[in-house]
């Protein structure tokens, strides 16, 4: 049974929430595009003072001038930078409420014969920039009523063919949210840990625009591409309720904690180029959805 033909869709945030956001002041990472500045700019939308961290300088520089909030060019990977960047944008908003840790990437990767060091840039920016990002924040929260929202995704549950490596990075931000969720909460802190299905961002078009990626799943994605609208509107809501966890399309609700009855179901379906499309991947030269720098700390030099 297809999930979104019974699944209402969910309300959009009440005005009163909506209320809640003016005056909150927000950071935001992985901003120069996608859904972290689509993200942003509904946040200033509605009130919120909004900082913005990422890659990409002048695509940075053009959503914090959109939202009119300070912005610092940052690698997610780099504990010391993240640290430095996050200080300075606080002690630009004045404090701090929410912190969305979004900065990701992704990149196909056969678990076999693929090239080196690919699971490894997906766990440094995936994995460990949330995991940096949260750290850094800690320290500005307001308590109580601070909230930390990190994005996952429905690949941290479900976990299809030339996606390991981005899959287990999203995995390890999901672990991380739902520790932290418990270690918060005394202070009382919110954690809410967000999954997505495909999104119209770039990320998705360029993550599937692959030569491989077009022979596994024959021009079509797996499960449909959703208006970007529809994730902004969860982050949004989830911000302003404090949500535990955030969905996006409304279909994917379920299949998070049904997720070892969906892998089943997932791993049924045939690819009948899987073999064309593993044996492309090896050799395809792709980059990752978001340009990465070419020295990273504890690289060789």
């Amino acid at each position: 049974m297809n999930p979104r033909a019974v699944l209402r869709p969910r309300r959009a945030p009440r005005d009163r929430d909506l209320a809640s956001l003016a005056g909150q002041r927000v950071l935001v990472t992985g901003a120069a595009r996608g859904i972290g500045a689509a993200v942003a700019e509904r946040l200033a939308a509605h009130g919120a003072r909004v900082a913005v961290l990422g890659l990409e300088p002048e695509l940075l520089a053009a959503t914090a001038e959109r939202v009119g909030g300070p912005w610092r060019e940052c690698d997610v990977s780099d504990a010391a930078a993240v640290r430095q960047a996050v200080d300075e944008l606080v002690a630009e908003l004045g404090g701090l409420d929410v912190v969305v840790a979004n900065a990701g990437i992704a990149r196909q990767m056969p678990v076999l014969g693929g090239p080196d060091g690919i699971l490894e840039t997906h766990l440094r920016v995936n994995t460990l920039g949330a995991a940096y990002t949260v750290r850094a924040a800690d320290p500005h929260l307001t308590r109580p009523g601070g909230y930390v929202l990190l994005v996952s995704s429905l690949g941290a549950a479900i976990h299809l063919p030339l996606m390991a490596a981005y899959s287990a990075s999203k995995a390890g931000v999901e672990a991380i949210g739902n520790s932290l969720r418990q270690e918060l909460r005394p202070d009382g802190v919110g954690v809410g840990v967000a999954y997505f299905a495909e999104l119209d961002t770039d990320m998705t078009s360029r993550g599937f625009g692959t030569e491989a990626g077009h022979l596994l799943t024959e021009g079509r994605h797996p499960t449909g591409v959703a208006p970007l609208q529809k994730g902004v509107d969860a982050v949004i809501r989830g911000i302003a309720r404090r949500s535990r966890t955030v969905t996006a399309p409304g279909w994917v609700g379920p299949l998070v904690p049904l997720r070892a009855l969906a892998q089943r179901v997932v791993e049924l379906k045939r690819f009948p180029a899987l073999p064309d499309a593993l044996a492309r991947a090896r050799e395809e030269v792709v980059d990752y959805t978001t340009p990465q720098p070419t020295h990273r700390p504890g690289d060789p030099s």
